[in-house]
């Protein structure tokens, strides 16, 4: 029987999930509203909030200064594309771990979950040097690729806790009228699992879509995505801060709108498992 919460209660649990929703939205809020500051009132001191004088110029100027769209077609490219890649490896490894485990398939899992705890810094000359020998440095494929790896771990162990939740007796029952391995994981498995596939899709895309350490050691111009276009408006000469936030603005603007029409369906990938 479910304990009855006070109206009290709720008044007092909402007022604190408000406010603490307001502490994280506020430095995209205050980077949205710098966007349409000129230089002199995005430095003022004490801040202006919302009473200065709005103007579009700094979007326009990042526009004329850099190639916006270009950079947004690689964000896109590297962000569908290493996950995509990664859910064709991940589906068949998550498959296997799931429903023919081994003695050491835990031990697997949390190896490769201890890979995300290792410092990228501590990776990233050998990879250079390999994506340089073999022509990879500043293209899409090699962004593809390196994020493909990076991310694999998080999309193997999504996709495993969906698979737990599958009864094995519906893959049993594929298997005595004739399916194959790979017609039961491509025709039973995964539209099965599409509620998680989704969610681990939706995940990595953001995962991705925000990576800045790879992108911005691995590419110069072709291949630069978001993230090295909002790092160029840092510069010696010194930080403007309106530009800044301006191509900032522009730079998460897509992933904000996927995330806000998504959420429901990310938080129920990000707590898949976690009640039972």
């Amino acid at each position: 029987m479910a304990r009855k919460v006070s109206t009290r209660r709720k008044l007092v649990m909402s007022a604190i999930a408000w406010t603490l929703g307001i502490l994280i939205f506020f430095p995209i809020l205050w980077t949205v509203l710098t966007s349409f500051k000129s230089e002199g009132d995005a430095i003022a001191s004490p801040p202006v909030f919302l009473f200065f004088h709005w103007t579009t110029e700094n979007y326009a100027e990042v526009q004329s200064r850099s190639d916006y769209f270009l950079h947004f077609w690689n964000s896109v490219v590297m962000s569908l594309g290493s996950t995509l890649l990664g859910l064709v490896i991940a589906i068949p490894a998550a498959w296997a771990m799931a429903f023919s485990p081994t003695r050491r398939t835990k031990d697997v899992l949390m190896w490769m979950l201890s890979t995300k705890m290792m410092p990228p810094v501590g990776a990233l000359i050998p990879i250079y040097l390999i994506f340089r020998d073999v022509g990879l440095l500043d293209t899409r494929i090699g962004l593809v690729v390196v994020l493909t790896l990076i991310n694999l771990p998080i999309i193997v162990w999504m996709l495993y806790t969906y698979f737990k939740e599958i009864p094995g007796e519906i893959l049993e029952a594929a298997r005595m009228d004739g399916a194959s391995l790979a017609k039961e994981i491509v025709y039973v498995l995964t539209p099965m699992a599409i509620p998680g596939i989704a969610s681990t899709l939706l995940l990595n895309i953001i995962l991705a879509w925000n990576e800045a350490f790879w992108t911005l050691n691995l590419t110069t111009s072709k291949a630069a995505p978001l993230t090295t276009f909002i790092a160029s408006y840092s510069s010696p000469e010194g930080l403007f801060y309106a530009k800044l936030s301006a191509a900032s603005t522009m730079a998460i603007a897509p992933i904000l709108i996927l995330g806000w029409f998504s959420q429901k369906q990310l938080v129920r990938g990000l707590t898949f498992g976690a009640v039972k």
